[in-house]
């Protein structure tokens, strides 16, 4: 078969390299036996994987080339640091159970601890038989003892289970209180009590159905957004002093369970308000729920705008209320909706302040946490911004020109307490306008409730709305 000069080339230098592997294998074979040889005579010289390897855990120094390893210091545990010169140490002397043991002498009790010689120690014995008899029958006497059985009381060993961990059953009986804690209860009695006012300040004739119907649907939704908000915060509400003891934090239930508890409050919820109610007030507690859980939960860990999207989802139950007694929104709804915004900046910086370290510890990015300043600063502007509103309230012709007179001294007293805050910035103030703002709200909402005005009389828009159009 023809073959080209390259095949040819290639073959001579192939059968080339192979001699010379050939010749030098044999000096490879001297030149690795005699590495081998070398390493085995000062392994500690040599670089070696055990070194690479335990790098971190131990102190490594390079002298004249060579490379040494130093293990890491171990503390003396029997070494006390002696600050006063009257301090004395004293050891118990561990009685010898063993006759073999008898000829033993205890160790001297001095208090540097200093070793005697042997002799000096058996010559005093040597002395006289009397001692030595007595120290033979004294140790005889403790072999005899039994050894101390340590026995646990039923509270150390109450204390020692609560420490372990344990499956958690869930008990039916518990159930109500678990689905009131994962539903945040009291938050969710607020929202609703928002939405009842807006329904209640709203110019049309009282439904008490329709404001049953929609203060449950709303109270629904509420509970839904507050279950996945805790479902989604579970690694970072077990770092908080305050939310540590929540259902699914502590085991209580599953997260499929509360996952399944949200679900079965929020499609109820939100289709109870659309349908029974109307779609306008449907969209919006469809839209909190979004808010709250898509929006205001992650922000909480990425930037201090959650606060601002926080006080959007408290300003929108009021909305609502308006929304589902009238079917529009008008000027009072959002005249409604910016008093619950206002609010909720005195109301959450005062307490977020003396909840710094939670937060901190939670990962969170609140106001109070990295810009403490700017907590101070917002929560005055949004205190005196209350009396704005209150002022605007008749010019919106949603209520008397009473109403800002007489809500003026509960706005001017949390304005005080939020620049009390602003000067200080101490907890004292933060926590005085913080229990101020719980009372303030529903004051300033029942204020609002006495002196509304209806655009049409009571009368007039009562036989509008209950007799049809004659066509």
């Amino acid at each position: 078969m023809y073959k080209s000069p390259c095949c040819r080339l290639t073959g001579f230098l192939g059968l080339r390299v192979k001699q010379k592997l050939v010749q030098i294998a044999p000096r490879c074979n001297q030149t690795a036996r005699s590495l081998i040889y070398l390493h085995r005579r000062d392994p500690s010289n040599w670089l070696t994987y055990q070194h690479l390897n335990f790098l971190k855990r131990q102190y490594v120094t390079k002298n004249s080339s060579e490379l040494h390893q130093r293990a890491i210091p171990k503390h003396d545990l029997n070494i006390v640091e002696e600050r006063h010169a009257a301090v004395e140490r004293q050891e118990e002397r561990i009685l010898a159970i063993d006759s073999e043991l008898a000829d033993v002498v205890p160790l001297s009790e001095d208090v540097n601890h200093e070793t005697q010689p042997k002799n000096a120690s058996i010559k005093p014995a040597a002395q006289s038989g009397a001692p030595l008899e007595g120290s033979a029958s004294h140790l005889v006497t403790n072999k005899d003892e039994p050894p101390h059985v340590h026995v646990e009381t039923e509270e150390a060993r109450q204390a020692r289970m609560d420490r372990q961990w344990k499956p958690l059953r869930v008990d039916v009986a518990d159930l109500p209180d678990v689905y009131a804690r994962l539903a945040k209860i009291k938050l969710t009695a607020l929202v609703v009590t928002t939405a009842a006012a807006g329904f209640a300040m709203a110019p049309v004739p009282f439904d008490p159905l329709l404001f049953v119907v929609s203060s449950l649907g709303t109270g629904l939704a509420s509970c839904a957004a507050n279950s996945i908000n805790q479902y989604f915060e579970v690694p970072f509400d077990s770092n908080m002093n305050r939310t540590k003891n929540r259902p699914l934090v502590r085991g209580q239930i599953s997260p499929l369970h509360a996952v399944s508890f949200a679900v079965a409050c929020g499609i109820p919820g939100v289709a109870l308000l659309t349908l029974a109610v109307n779609p306008l007030t449907g969209f919006l507690g469809a839209l909190n729920i979004f808010l709250y859980t898509c929006c205001y939960t992650p922000l909480k860990r990425l930037s201090i705008v959650n606060t601002w999207v926080g006080a959007v989802v408290g300003a929108i139950p009021p909305v609502m209320g308006w929304s589902a007694a009238t079917g529009t929104l008008g000027p009072g709804a959002l005249l409604l909706g910016s008093f619950l915004y206002c609010w909720q900046f005195p109301h959450f910086n005062a307490l977020s302040w003396n909840l710094r370290e939670d937060y901190s510890r939670g990962g969170y990015r609140m106001m109070s946490v990295t810009h403490p300043a700017m907590c101070k600063r917002v929560a005055l502007r949004h205190s005196l911004g209350l009396i704005g509103l209150s002022t605007l309230a008749p010019v919106l012709d949603v209520t008397t020109w009473t109403f800002p007179v007489i809500s003026l001294p509960i706005n001017l007293y949390i304005s005080y307490l939020a620049a009390r805050f602003y000067r200080k910035g101490d907890r004292d103030s933060a926590r005085k306008l913080f229990f101020c703002s719980l009372w303030h709200l529903p004051m300033l909402l029942l204020l609002a409730l006495t002196c509304k005005k209806y655009s049409q009389g009571p009368e007039e828009t009562a036989s509008l709305t209950l007799t049809p159009p004659v066509k």
